[in-house]
């Protein structure tokens, strides 16, 4: 299978539901997440999965006596877990308990928490760390409700939930980056970063801390298309070759120039520039634009209302900018010690209408098939503008050795940024160190 033609294919059908919906209906509408028979599991004969604790009888999973929950989930993703897990207590009478954990940081929490019986039971695993995850037997395989993830999800959203032919994840959003931006201050987004620069030289002013532009400058993730917009990638053959890293082609460094050049709107060392000041700064209206992802559209719409807008991320050097896509999927521990619970409320926190919540709490774009056709989302014009950047998206790799990507590159575009270090030398760094890691070495 073509991973990356199906990812593709896949996220373009989010942008053609999308982009033929009125750009007008936007907001509140109506969901109420987890309805009848959300919890029905594949239809199956009694089960008893010893290997996993997993007992279905009658084609209902059963959650063990007693059974309680811990779900960790992101800060910005608080209250549609508050609300789900709510509903879910209702249902089932499984009490869960929720910790505030990023995202990013789950899965090696899993690692020392799991064994000592203090980690979460349900975790949210962005896919570039699915491989990671289930090489270390962290997590258990989504058995009991495989056929109707798979049939109720997007293909994309499949195979980010998908390692080695098995399917571990719940799938339950798309995610891209975007550029936001507040129409009060820039009624039409620029088309490209040279546009973008030229506002910033009448807005920018350090000494009033306000800026055209902020962003992450020294987290890959939001960088990526100063890396594959100039012909770079991570890892080849669609992410599966963990020895042909493409961070030092010709065009990157070519790339790096226009993000280097972007310093002169923004004068902040890039270790100055974190997710809260950025989002405090935005909301205030001393920041005009934002590149960041959906998980940032509901705090942003409180403190914006309708001055907020959604546009693909500029223009690098003409060539259309390729920003990461990637699926957000619910697992269940292997230290769980309700495996039944966990797996009933990682299903029921990802069916059409928890998906439809969610994109009413957060703004998230669905993976459901059923949910991407609902007005809901066909009628709102902050996913039309997500959608519209994923047709110049890419997956990000999710094999084990991504995760030994993240600290080479944030040095290396810290360095590029900071030190105004020539691209293409702190990129063949980054890659001798990603090499040192994948072959088991310590990196300098």
């Amino acid at each position: 299978m073509n991973f990356k033609k199906s990812f593709r294919k896949a996220l373009l059908l989010v942008a053609v539901l999308t982009l033929t919906a009125s750009m007008t209906a936007c907001g509140t509408k109506g969901s109420t997440g987890g309805g009848e028979g959300a919890n029905t599991p594949a239809p199956s004969n009694a089960v008893n999965n010893k290997e996993n604790n997993t007992a279905v009888q009658d084609g209902e999973l059963v959650p063990e006596e007693g059974a309680e929950l811990l779900v960790w989930e992101s800060r910005e993703e608080v209250p549609f877990t508050e609300e789900i897990a709510r509903q879910f207590e209702e249902k089932y009478g499984v009490k869960v308990k929720i910790e505030e954990v990023a995202t990013t940081d789950q899965v090696g929490k899993l690692t020392t928490d799991g064994p000592s019986g203090l980690g979460a039971d349900v975790i949210i695993i962005p896919h570039d760390h699915l491989g990671n995850a289930a090489a270390s037997g962290l997590i258990l395989a989504n058995d009991v409700f495989a056929e109707e993830t798979k049939k109720n999800n997007t293909e994309a959203s499949i195979i980010g939930a998908t390692f080695e032919g098995t399917l571990y994840g719940y799938p339950r959003a798309a995610e891209t980056t975007a550029l936001f931006y507040n129409k009060s201050l820039v009624p039409e987004a620029p088309k490209s970063f040279e546009e973008l620069i030229e506002f910033g030289k009448t807005f920018t002013d350090k000494s009033k801390k306000k800026y055209a532009l902020m962003w992450e400058a020294g987290n890959m993730y939001f960088n990526y298309p100063f890396i594959a917009s100039g012909g770079g990638y991570l890892y080849g053959d669609n992410g599966t070759n963990k020895d042909d890293i493409g961070l030092a082609h010709e065009g990157v460094a070519e790339s790096m120039k226009v993000y280097q050049s972007l310093a002169e709107i923004l004068p902040i060392k890039s270790g100055d520039i974190n997710p809260d000041i950025k989002r405090g700064l935005f909301g205030a209206g001393d920041v005009a634009m934002d590149i960041n992802g959906p998980w940032e559209v509901a705090g942003y719409k409180d403190a914006l209302g309708d001055n907020l807008a959604i546009a693909p991320v500029p223009t690098v050097n003409g060539k259309p900018a390729i920003t990461f896509s990637g699926i957000k999927i619910y697992t269940v521990s292997s230290f769980a010690k309700y495996p039944n619970a966990a797996k009933l409320y990682a299903q029921f926190a990802t069916t059409k209408e928890a998906q439809l919540l969610l994109n009413e709490k957060i703004g998230s774009v669905p993976t459901n098939l059923e949910a991407l056709e609902t007005d809901q989302i066909k009628n709102d014009p902050i996913v039309s503008g997500f959608a519209e950047q994923a047709k110049n998206s890419e997956p990000m790799p999710s094999i084990p050795e991504m995760a030994n990507v993240w600290a080479p590159v944030n040095a290396a575009m810290a360095d590029i940024w900071d030190n105004k270090t020539d691209p293409k030398a702190a990129m063949e760094k980054a890659i001798t160190q990603i090499k040192d890691l994948n072959n088991g070495l310590a990196a300098e």
